[in-house]
């Protein structure tokens, strides 16, 4: 009987604590534009996660996501690009001064978020969670 309590009570603590597991949906981030959203908003949706630089070898990826995202983009599919100036500083600009580049030398319209930092000791919450298991039970990840 002893056996059986402690090993409901060891069930019942496994389920509370994955019922506590973040889930990607939960996180809200800033807009390129400041404006708070609910990565809920993208709930039922193939997403794509990308941070992303205006100043690196990789820029011109933005015209291969663009592409990407006009193609699929109404398949229940979206990317949301994240800006971030960990690499060699090659995002050194301001919020504005990169949807201005994005939109003007690549036609970006898929959402782009603020610039956050993805990795390092101000590693923004959405990526701890993208890149440790210990935030996302699943698995642990570099951001390159």
């Amino acid at each position: 009987m002893k056996t059986i309590i402690i090993s409901i009570f060891m069930a019942m603590m496994a389920i509370a604590a994955q019922a506590q597991q973040k889930s990607f949906y939960d996180f809200t981030v800033k807009t390129i534009d400041g404006e708070d959203i609910s990565l809920s908003t993208f709930k039922g949706k193939k997403v794509l996660v990308v941070n992303v630089a205006s100043k690196c070898g990789f820029t011109p990826q933005y015209a291969k996501l663009e592409e990407l995202y006009e193609k699929y983009g109404k398949d229940n599919f979206v990317i949301i690009g994240f800006p971030a100036n960990n690499f060699l500083s090659q995002e050194p600009g301001s919020n504005e001064e990169i949807k201005e580049f994005c939109t003007l030398n690549y036609g970006v319209t898929f959402p782009m978020m603020a610039k956050i930092s993805v990795k390092g000791k101000d590693i923004a919450p959405l990526y701890k969670w993208l890149t440790q298991k210990s935030e996302n039970g699943v698995q642990d990840a570099k951001v390159g």
